[in-house]
């Protein structure tokens, strides 16, 4: 059997593609710097320059989609959901008879 997977909503997914670019592009950059670190190439600075972009860039978008997943999973709760577990599939279960449990 497989398991239904609940789509993620579009910004999650564009977030995730940028951050698959940046990545791929730092890696890119990182290649021309080994190799131009090898050749002696005055590419060496300017492959430099574009690695530390692409971390920053790469970074930058992990930030994006770990905060657009909260605001998804916000939405999805809605606006007056007082907890942030309300939403949650965990939900506390009262006692049969709708009474809460006696503390003590």
């Amino acid at each position: 059997m497989s398991a239904v997977r609940r789509r993620l909503p579009d910004e999650v997914r564009a977030a995730a593609v940028r951050a698959w670019l940046s990545f791929s592009l730092t890696l890119v950059a990182l290649t021309v710097a080994v190799l131009a670190s090898y050749a002696h190439s005055r590419l060496l600075p300017l492959s430099l320059f574009g690695m530390g972009l692409g971390v920053f860039g790469t970074v930058w978008s992990l930030l994006e989609i770990l905060i657009s997943r909260q605001i998804a999973a916000q939405r999805r709760r809605g606006p007056n959901s007082a907890s942030p577990l309300d939403g949650s599939r965990e939900r506390r279960r009262r006692p049969a008879d709708g009474r809460a449990p006696l503390r003590g």
